[in-house]
């Protein structure tokens, strides 16, 4: 831990770090860019979130983490947790999950994850829920890997009317860690 920025090395060149100020407008352009790849622009979709142009300030937030795949040169992903809108306060949605075509297929995207149900679990969330689109076929493969079940329907109010795939998964207990809630 480097002041209040996690790291997790991948390897000598990829690194998973907190978001910092600075990301911000790179951050909004994987975003951007992602989704309109998967076509999910416009209203009911994330794109379309206030927090994309201030990712940093919307994930420092007591129960919020959120973090960048580094290559050093550039930020290739992204993804966070915060408390699901709308939803059980038990519940946590992870969020803005989105990786570079450079950065897909090499495992980075389960390490996040896993990085992000860790910190779920000791922010005292119990379950994990997800949206998607069916057309992330990766993704919603890598959710079902890690145990993610599929849900009829979405969870809370997300504003995320054109997301058309949820999941959900329960997240074993675990003793909080109280320098993690700020």
């Amino acid at each position: 831990m480097v002041g209040k920025v996690f790291l997790r090395l991948w390897s000598s060149a990829m690194l998973i770090r907190r978001i910092q100020p600075s990301d911000n407008l790179e951050v909004a352009s994987i975003i951007r860019t992602v989704m309109t790849e998967f076509g999910a622009v416009g209203a009911g979709f994330s794109i379309e979130d206030a927090e994309v142009d201030c990712m940093y300030e919307s994930y420092t937030e007591p129960r919020t983490r959120f973090y960048v795949l580094d290559n050093k040169r550039a930020l290739l992903g992204c993804g966070g947790i915060a408390p699901l809108a709308g939803g059980d306060p038990e519940t946590c949605e992870l969020k803005k999950m989105y990786f570079q075509p450079a950065a897909r297929g090499q495992g980075y995207g389960r390490l996040l994850v896993e990085t992000l149900l860790q910190d779920a679990c000791r922010l005292g969330f119990r379950k994990v829920y997800i949206e998607t689109l069916q057309s992330m076929v990766a993704a919603n493969l890598l959710y079902q890997k890690l145990g993610f079940e599929r849900l009829d329907r979405g969870l809370g109010n997300t504003g995320h009317c054109g997301c058309d795939t949820f999941y959900a998964m329960e997240l074993p207990p675990v003793e909080l860690d109280p320098s993690l809630l700020v």
